[in-house]
């Protein structure tokens, strides 16, 4: 995997400044899924060119990891990862170019925010569509654009052509600009990604393209692939980055939610719920407390209410939930003391985070369903063991009960962002199976009214160690 960028900025040698990377030597750099070589073939003051070189360790990245369902045994050992130009090569960009991409230079400032004529190699670029693709990202972005296509094998002119581009682009352009461009439209171009996208993704993406994204013709297009088709994080994002108005965001985002309270609001369920919960931490003796997937803040609300909570922290992966919590909260116009009482962080529930620790307790109300199955795992260690609260709460729509909403069709879920409801068995599994992995008791309770048939609507686990 190979990319090179060189300038005809006189003195030309100036890039070794602006990359932070000495052109007279060659530099090694670990990266988790190999490693990355900075060497420069051509150094004058005419022409200077770096490379950057990407070694990927195939086998490593697989390496105790189960195969996916639909995955052959030896795909995951044979591919073109470790040869094209993919998310791989834009991970490295930020760790190898961290500060050139960031437009900073220690010793050439000024020339760091200078647009200077530059050029850029790919040359191996898979392109899910094409040539017609690369031009439709690149040229509006002011490129001179030259693409070779690849045959898939010379030998065999028949067999057509490759979905890999040998690509040039020429442009004035900083630096800083030019790196952003290549982060965030490789990977676009391949409409892949090797690892999950969560909402760090989306603040990745507005932070490397919020300068340019916004103009480009393609940026819905370029905003569904970077955010791998995500749904919920494409709408915030185009909703930010097309300027809507703040309440079309907070429309966009509980325009689901509302479809569920409406469904549950001849049971009062909402409140049902909050009153439990709320109830349970009091039980507990928690002071402080973190809402993790706090969404629109219900649940804040009520803990700010009560004055035993002295600590309370407000964690979701979307933006535009948080700012409607804030909003909810009124947090502007909260007295300097109560102010001090809350915090609203933005974050993922399946990345650990140090920030979700130091708590006497957590909840997660109405969230785990949200995610899909195979990332449960991923949120049982970050909640269970990084953060480790003494108390966890989790409550959870039970399917059983869905039988008395007539809306609903048969086996269909409350809620369109609803990836599983459980039983009640399959619920008790899960919490006592995390329970005993953990460390941790857990309790089940119910909330709502409980027919002795169907069970409650929606039940809780206590976790307690």
């Amino acid at each position: 995997m190979l990319l090179t960028v060189s300038t005809t900025h006189r003195p030309a040698t100036d890039l070794g400044f602006l990359l932070e990377k000495n052109p007279a030597r060659s530099q090694s750099f670990d990266l988790a899924y190999g490693m990355g070589h900075v060497f420069y073939p051509e150094v004058s003051e005419d022409r200077c060119t770096a490379c950057l070189l990407l070694e990927i360790d195939p086998v490593g990245l697989v390496r105790g990891k189960g195969r996916g369902q639909d995955t052959a045994p030896h795909t995951q050992y044979v591919n073109d990862r470790p040869y094209v130009a993919s998310s791989f090569l834009s991970v490295a960009l930020a760790q190898v170019f961290s500060s050139a991409l960031k437009g900073k230079s220690r010793q050439r400032p000024d020339l760091a925010k200078t647009p200077i004529p530059l050029e850029a190699n790919l040359a191996a670029l898979p392109a899910s569509g094409g040539e017609e693709m690369i031009r439709r990202l690149f040229e509006p972005l002011g490129y001179e654009v030259e693409v070779t296509g690849q045959a898939l094998d010379e030998r065999f002119p028949d067999w057509g052509t490759s979905p890999y581009f040998d690509v040039q682009l020429r442009g004035k352009c900083t630096l800083s600009q030019l790196l952003s461009h290549l982060y965030v439209l490789i990977p676009v171009l391949d409409d892949a990604k090797h690892y999950f996208v969560s909402g760090d993704e989306l603040k990745k993406l507005l932070d490397k393209g919020g300068d340019w994204l916004p103009e480009h013709p393609e940026r819905a297009l370029i905003t569904r692939r970077y955010l791998k088709h995500r749904r919920d994080l494409t709408r915030e994002a185009l909703a930010q980055l097309e300027g809507a108005p703040e309440t079309a965001l907070e429309e966009s985002d509980s325009s689901k939610r509302q479809a569920e309270s409406k469904l549950e609001q001849p049971l009062g369920l909402n409140d049902l719920r909050i009153k439990a919960v709320v109830g349970a931490l009091k039980e507990a003796g928690a002071s402080s407390v973190i809402d993790l997937g706090c969404g629109d803040g219900k649940v804040l609300r009520a803990l700010m209410e009560d004055h035993s909570f002295q600590k309370i922290t407000g964690m979701d992966v979307s933006y535009g939930s948080l700012e409607y919590a804030k909003k909810r909260l009124r947090l502007d116009e909260l007295p300097p003391r109560q102010r001090q009482r809350i915090d609203l962080i933005q974050g993922s529930l399946t990345y650990r985070d140090s920030r979700f620790s130091g708590h006497e307790a957590a909840c997660l109300v109405e969230v785990i369903e949200h995610l899909d199955s195979e990332r449960l795992a991923a949120l049982e260690q970050v909640v269970f063991e990084f953060a480790s609260p003494p108390r966890v709460l989790v409550t959870t729509p039970n399917i059983e009960y869905n039988t008395h909403f007539h809306s609903l069709k048969n086996r269909e879920l409350r809620h369109a962002d609803h990836r599983f409801e459980w039983t009640r068995a399959e619920f008790r599994a899960w919490a006592e199976r995390v329970a005993e992995k953990f460390g941790y008791q857990v309790s089940l309770a119910p909330i709502g009214p409980d027919d002795g048939v169907t069970g409650p609507p929606t039940q809780m686990g206590v976790f307690k160690k």
